[in-house]
């Protein structure tokens, strides 16, 4: 942390809250406090999550994430404790689906896998031959991805796991680094609604499905909700942290949920709604928030989700490859000597040609490619596309691709929720890419609202502050976080010339 964090970190007033904050490249410490009538954010520490390949496997490094975690709190402790501020809560959110298995003895007992882990492939039509799409959509409203909980499991069984055969309780990834914090076990319900065994219209798990592939009940308590303290700092992590008898109370733990809680909008969850989201980082989650899920026919054709979010309402969405393939191409890159900027790749992929190539973000081959540059020119010469020789035509094609399959995510909403939207919200980091921003504005021809850029941490601190009583209602905390972050909205431009590129690209 610099002099300026530390300084920032210092002046935060009254009581602060700890925001862990886990995405699938990078996690933060960020303390949060509302001070004025504004909430102030101030980051402590950030730290790379990248996972591990080990032999054929990949996996998370949870130890390394765990000691930065614990660095983050000890700053933080330090820096807001020698200021006019108090820590009064700490709370982790992560990606979805992931998680570890735990014995009679309280240890964690066998590696935490990736999604991306080659384990999966294939286990989806695995789960399938026992259990029908039909069924399995039926009790849960779930999108089918491979990475998906319920096919990780059947993965784990499969390949007779030692964690899976002696474990006692299972816990998504947040609720993982929740018991490191204070001992409980429990699964938050947010997180719990990603595992594709979760029914959305009763919130508790499918028996059906659970029996159906021999999963034991007694890993899957009952869900707790979002913004429940669930215990205190346990004394070994106060030792090395400096939080004493701090609670630690659950955000909506799955990322996308603390998110959408963020979004600047008006009003909660309304059955017809005008607004959407895209969640914008390693992946994009776009959708809306409504008040029931929607566990349709067509919602199943469609292959959308019903996730959780805060206070029992639905998060209905489309899962998207995200800034992956654009991450992945300058990690590419940088194996072969040459590492442009963002910035540097932004400004290369304004100059290109437009849509010299069609890259759709959800091709199952750009999932975990050895080398992204490699697969996308084998992909090209697959789908009968000019082989990109430029790097800003790479570039371009990422984000062209992106803006693309929101557009027909946009159309798959609309249907789906029967109304009409017209403005487009994008958080987190994402948002910062202007060059998205605008094609996403001109592909759609709706209005974008980029920001804020923290959605994650921001939501996580707002859903401490209601569960603290600090704050009272998911309309007081948004009204909170408006009066706080900046935004840049984005108008339409020529969106005809998007035309026929969305219709070559719907073949894909």
């Amino acid at each position: 942390m610099n002099d300026s964090l530390a300084a920032e970190a210092t002046g935060l007033r009254g009581p602060v809250h700890l925001a862990v904050d886990l995405g699938a490249s990078s996690g933060r410490v960020i303390a949060g406090a509302s001070d004025g009538g504004q909430m102030r954010l101030a980051e402590v520490w950030r730290f790379e999550n990248k996972p591990v390949r080990m032999q054929k496997d990949l996996l998370w490094n949870h130890l390394g994430l765990w000691q930065d975690i614990s660095h983050g709190l000890r700053l933080a402790a330090d820096q807001v404790g020698s200021g006019a501020g108090e820590v009064v809560s700490v709370g982790v959110d992560t990606w979805g689906v992931d998680f570890g298995f735990l014995d009679d003895k309280d240890q964690l007992i066998s590696p935490v896998r990736c999604y991306r882990d080659p384990r999966n492939l294939g286990r989806m039509q695995d789960a399938l031959q026992r259990v029908s799409r039909e069924e399995i959509f039926a009790e849960t409203g779930l999108q089918f991805m491979e990475i998906n909980t319920l096919y990780q499991l059947l993965a784990a069984q499969q390949a007779g796991d030692v964690g899976y055969q002696n474990a006692t309780s299972l816990l998504m990834m947040a609720d993982l680094f929740h018991w490191m914090l204070s001992g409980e076990r429990t699964i938050e319900a947010s997180n719990a609604s990603t595992t594709q065994l979760l029914s959305p219209v009763t919130g508790t798990w499918s028996t059906k499905l659970l029996e159906a592939f021999n999963f034991p009940a007694k890993w899957f308590p009952t869900p707790t909700q979002a913004g429940t303290p669930i215990g205190v700092v346990q004394s070994s992590v106060a030792a090395m942290t400096g939080l004493h008898d701090v609670p630690v109370i659950a955000p909506a733990t799955h990322d996308t949920a603390s998110a959408v809680l963020s979004v600047p909008a008006e009003g909660f969850a309304p059955a017809r709604p005008d607004w959407c989201y895209i969640s914008s980082g390693t992946w994009s989650l776009m959708g809306v928030e409504l008040p029931s899920p929607k566990v349709t026919s067509l919602c199943a054709e469609l292959n959308f989700t019903n996730e959780g979010g805060v206070h029992g309402s639905t998060r209905l969405l489309k899962n998207i490859g995200g800034l992956w393939i654009f991450q992945q191409i300058r990690a590419a890159l940088q194996r072969r000597g040459s590492a442009p900027s963002w910035a540097e790749m932004v400004e290369a992929a304004e100059a290109a040609p437009a849509f010299s190539m069609l890259i759709n973000p959800d091709d199952p081959s750009l999932l975990a490619p050895t080398d992204m540059i490699d697969e996308i020119c084998s992909l090209a010469g697959r789908t009968g596309q000019k082989v990109p020789m430029d790097n800003g035509v790479l570039f371009r094609s990422a984000l062209e691709g992106l803006a693309l399959r929101y557009r027909l995510t946009l159309e798959s909403l609309e249907r789906l929720t029967e109304s009409s939207i017209n403005t487009i919200h994008i958080v987190g980091g994402g948002s910062l890419n202007a060059l998205l921003c605008q094609m996403t504005a001109d592909a759609c021809n709706r209005t974008v609202v980029a920001g804020p850029v923290e959605a994650t941490a921001i939501g996580n601190v707002a859903m401490q502050m209601i569960g603290s009583g600090r704050l009272h209602s998911i309309d007081e905390a948004r009204q909170l976080i408006r009066n706080s972050f900046p935004t840049k909205t984005y108008t339409p431009g020529n969106s005809s010339v998007w035309d026929e590129p969305a219709a070559r690209f719907a073949e894909l």
